[in-house]
């Protein structure tokens, strides 16, 4: 395996110093600001208004500085005790395939698709216009195709946030607020710790230090509820990661670790994908992007992630590219998310119809 240049990586660490720095000076500047709006008289005595809502945001933005390290810290803390066996202990993969049994109806299946949600997740049940999206989608896959949903991306054991070892009382609580609290402030805030604790897990996935033993623990998971669905190791079928916005992400931290564990091929399906392209890909089947072409969260991904920047060629994203498996379609028009996002009712169809032409044109060249 070709490895890059000493002075590529010495730049490429050099670009997310950069970053770093920059959205660190960002901060810096917005929380003195706030503090400063929020404690000198020098506004107008009839913007008392103004006032508030200053103190608002700077009470909003100190809790956050708070409590998103907070969540990181616990989430890498929650996955060495798993590691080391302290939360019911890590399965090996030989023990999670020997409990592969037939279905009953002996139903041959090709593919299982596998639905990674995006950061927005909070429970296993989804959205209702995901919900509808994946309904759509699994009424039209072929008949031996087998859709899984409902996987809870960003936790470690098959539990959601509320069933969390640990944290189950925080994040109930937060829920809590986030759906009946009457100050609009406070449930924002709630919702943005939700996602901030996805956020911190799709950064943990790209880091090459911790990235290994999320991806792999989540492999682990995705595997066990394979189990559940009927996969067969020795039956042949392929697995078909399908991956939205920060699903994106996971889908390309834990498709190696799959391809291995399970002994089948992988491929990666994702629609307005963030992810960094640092996992070693070059196993895959095919990384397929079906991209909006007014979607500035997903662009943003390739900005955040300099291994994607076609400067960087010695990148495991980009020998993914040179060696063909990279394919990027594009719906014009489609954002990331609301009315005109994939899961509306202007795209949704079409975004289905995508992923169901790269699964035909994947079967034909089998």
């Amino acid at each position: 395996m070709a490895t890059a240049a000493p002075h590529v990586r010495d730049l490429a660490k050099q670009q997310r110093r950069n970053l770093r720095a920059l959205l660190l000076a960002v901060l810096v500047i917005l929380v003195a600001v706030l503090l400063f709006a929020g404690h000198r008289s020098w506004v107008h005595p009839l913007d008392h208004d103004l006032i508030d809502v200053l103190r608002i945001c700077r009470d909003l933005l100190l809790a956050l500085l708070l409590l998103i390290p907070i969540a990181g810290i616990y989430s890498l803390v929650n996955q060495f005790a798993f590691w080391e066996g302290w939360l019911e202990g890590m399965p090996l993969p030989a023990e999670l395939l020997s409990m592969a049994q037939p279905q009953a109806s002996g139903r041959h299946v090709r593919r299982f698709v596998i639905y990674l949600d995006g950061i927005h997740q909070l429970e296993r049940d989804h959205p209702p216009r995901v919900s509808a999206f994946l309904e759509e989608l699994q009424a039209r896959l072929q008949h031996d195709h087998v859709l899984v949903r409902g996987l809870e991306t960003y936790t470690v054991l098959q539990v959601g946030l509320a069933e969390d070892h640990g944290s189950a009382w925080f994040w109930r609580r937060l829920f809590t607020l986030q759906e009946h609290h009457p100050n609009a402030v406070v449930c924002l805030l709630a919702s943005v710790l939700v996602q901030a604790n996805n956020v911190i897990k799709v950064g943990i996935s790209s880091d090459r230090r911790y990235g290994p033993i999320l991806n792999y623990e989540l492999a682990l998971k995705i595997t066990t509820r394979l189990m559940e669905e009927g996969f067969d190791p020795k039956g042949g079928a392929e697995l078909v990661l399908l991956g939205y916005s920060g699903g994106g992400e996971m889908a390309m931290g834990v498709a190696d670790y799959l391809r291995q564990i399970c002994a089948v091929p992988v491929q990666i399906i994702t629609f307005c994908g963030v992810f960094s392209g640092n996992q070693w890909l070059q196993g895959l089947r095919r990384i397929t992007m079906i991209v909006g072409s007014i979607d500035p969260v997903a662009a943003l991904g390739q900005i955040a992630y300099p291994g994607r920047l076609g400067i960087l060629p010695f990148t495991k994203w980009n020998r993914a590219r040179r060696q063909g498996l990279v394919r990027r379609l594009m719906v014009p028009g489609m954002a990331h998310n609301g009315s005109r996002g994939p899961f509306s009712e202007r795209y949704r169809s079409e975004v289905i119809s995508r992923i169901l032409q790269v699964l035909d044109q994947q079967e034909g060249a089998a």
